[in-house]
């Protein structure tokens, strides 16, 4: 893995509104009188240019006194529940203040939004038997994504947050555990901070490039209102060389496909999530990494920054995670299904709108490299849960889903999706042609709960010692 999960480091953000915001921020720490660098616990009083002082620790301390005062309110919040192991408030704040000005949704740009959807819809009804269901268009400002997606955050940074804190705990010993009691709480509720920094200052980034509510491949939104951002995509549609009126239109109906499929197909939404949670558990840290750091920290070293550092980054690797087996299967199937799900967006809206929009082609190749390359979306998710939601086979996805509704139709395409046991896996993508058979043949469409009823029947029915088929047989 490229990325950790979140709590071990903090995102880099080297972009240039990112660059003007530390500038904005630091002149007007300027001009109040305030000085030193603002790092995201609060902590100041160190300079980076200068030696390390051991002076300053008391200084630093202090502020942490300070800040651990005042968890307690922080802790009780509406964005979360005491002992959760993410500050979502601090989130929230902090992604607030990342995300800096917004503009507020306009009457226009709601309009274009409404009839984007209302056409999108219209062609999309001819490229799928999912219809579209009792759904909500909205247009969202960045403020409106953060607090209509936070819900779904938490389900998927909770697993990993949890396990990482039980790990740290978990790889003491008897004795240092029962001498560091006391302090737990503290420990765990800097960690809760820790976490919810580095959520704040990524979703405030994200919040100002995701698209639309189905941008990152999962559902983050509520599951009845499809939504699309206009800021984002304004900034999106500049690079390119489209029209502004068809970009819209073709997102509108991206958004409209993803929702299309996570409302009529019950058991999808619920299985993104379980694959995601499994995959947290699974996180794995070498505790001997951290035994190897303790044995060669020398107190020493807290006047040599240079030795600190030098050792820190030796045993980097040992402290990050270890990918486990049951780790590396749940991400095959993660990886596999959000194949799936894209290339069935892109195929179902190609054919929506490949013969309606003159650039539809030259957008479904840029969405491709847009996902292909780790956008905006896939970065932060790979920061905050750590791993990569980077589908590698969508184009074989796409090309299966084209093939089989060649030799199939509509329904049968789209009867795929009934059941789990359905769908195809990997080794389908890499070769389709069996899985199109057996859907040709009608066994992948059977219904696996009558299937297995029909099994159990006629298993009964040729046991020579059932009572009742001797029965029948005299009769």
């Amino acid at each position: 893995m490229n990325d950790v999960p979140f709590g071990f480091s903090f995102g880099d953000d080297s972009s240039d509104d990112a660059e003007r915001r530390r500038r904005e921020e630091e002149q007007r720490r300027a001009e109040s009188g305030q000085s030193g660098q603002q790092n995201p616990f609060g902590f100041g009083g160190f300079d980076p240019d200068k030696p390390f002082d051991p002076a300053q620790l008391g200084n630093m301390l202090s502020q942490l006194g300070q800040m651990i005062s005042g968890m307690g309110g922080a802790m009780n919040n509406p964005g979360g529940t005491p002992g959760d192991p993410v500050n979502y408030q601090l989130a929230s704040q902090l992604a607030r203040q990342t995300m800096g000005r917004h503009s507020p949704v306009s009457d226009g740009q709601r309009r274009a939004i409404d009839e984007s959807v209302h056409l999108a819809q219209l062609w999309l009804d001819e490229a799928t038997v999912l219809p579209a269901g009792p759904q909500k268009t909205e247009a969202w400002t960045p403020v409106d994504w953060l607090e209509k997606t936070l819900p779904t955050w938490k389900r998927l940074c909770n697993p990993v947050a949890e396990k990482v804190s039980g790990m740290w705990v978990d790889g003491l010993p008897q004795e240092a555990r029962e001498a560091a009691a006391p302090m737990m709480g503290m420990f765990t509720q800097i960690g809760s901070m820790s976490f919810g920094t580095q959520l704040g200052q990524a979703l405030g980034h994200l919040s100002k490039e995701v698209l639309t509510s189905t941008d990152i491949g999962i559902p983050l939104g509520p599951v009845d209102v499809l939504a699309l951002l206009p800021e984002a995509i304004e900034a999106f549609s500049r690079d390119l060389e489209q029209k502004d009126q068809e970009i819209l239109v073709f997102l509108a109906a991206r958004e409209a496909a993803h929702h299309r499929l996570f409302s009529h197909v019950p058991w999808l939404r619920q299985r993104l999530l379980a694959t995601v949670e499994q995959y947290a558990r699974g996180i794995h840290i070498d505790m001997s990494g951290i035994e190897e750091l303790s044995r060669n920290l020398d107190p020493s070293m807290l006047a040599d920054p240079a030795a600190l550092e030098r050792l820190m980054s030796e045993q980097s690797a040992a402290l990050e995670p270890k990918a486990t087996p049951e780790q590396k299967a749940a991400l095959e199937r993660l990886e596999t299904l959000l194949a799936l799900i894209e290339g069935w967006v892109e195929t179902v809206v190609h054919r929506a709108l490949g013969d309606r929009l003159p650039s539809a082609d030259a957008l479904r190749e840029t969405m491709r490299r847009r996902r292909a390359s780790g956008g905006p979306a896939e970065q932060t998710f790979a920061t905050l849960v750590g791993l990569e939601l980077r589908p590698r086979k969508v184009r074989e996805a796409a090309a299966l889903w084209d093939r089989l509704l060649d030799a199939t139709s509509l329904e049968q395409r789209d009867a795929v999706w009934a059941h789990p046991d359905l769908m195809p896996d990997g080794h389908d993508l890499d070769s389709p042609a069996g899985f199109i058979d057996r859907v040709v043949g009608g066994s992948a469409l059977d219904d696996p709960i009558a299937e297995l009823e029909r099994q159990i029947k006629s298993e009964r029915e040729q046991k020579p010692d059932d009572p009742d088929a001797k029965g029948g047989a005299g009769e």
